[in-house]
């Protein structure tokens, strides 16, 4: 990621806390929507996993400058999600929800350049989640 995409990711998320729990919503209903089998891989009551979700993207967003000091615990998340049951085809399926609950969440403000900048935050997350994951322990 550019040191400008950097930032356009921080400001646009910065828009998309005061409606955290409603964008993990969305965020949830897209993911099972594009694909249901994913459903139970999640307890019934979301609303912890709202604010985990909420929470590692906001640990994310606010490292992108020194990614070498959340590279370990993207690592651990992305072996932790395959013990859950996470294939690897299944990041995209993330990506795609998650892309489209920003589009959603920032309507006008969701700018050729926002998805842009969003789409390299996201690859290097499931990069790295997804090649912890497939490492022996």
């Amino acid at each position: 990621m550019t040191p400008a995409q950097q930032i356009l990711v921080q400001t646009s998320f910065a828009k998309v806390v005061p409606i955290a729990d409603v964008a993990a919503t969305l965020f949830y209903e897209d993911l099972f929507q594009r694909d249901p089998r994913l459903r139970p891989l999640f307890k019934e009551d979301m609303t912890e996993q709202r604010q985990k979700l909420m929470a590692m993207l906001a640990t994310a967003v606010a490292n992108l400058g020194n990614w070498k000091a959340i590279a370990p615990a993207v690592q651990a998340l992305g072996r932790r999600h395959i013990t859950y049951g996470v294939k690897p085809a299944d990041f995209d399926t993330v990506g795609a929800a998650l892309i489209a609950t920003l589009e959603k969440g920032l309507g006008d403000g969701f700018t050729p350049e926002v998805r842009d900048a969003w789409l390299a935050c996201y690859a290097a997350v499931a990069a790295e989640m997804a090649g912890a994951s497939a490492a022996p322990p």
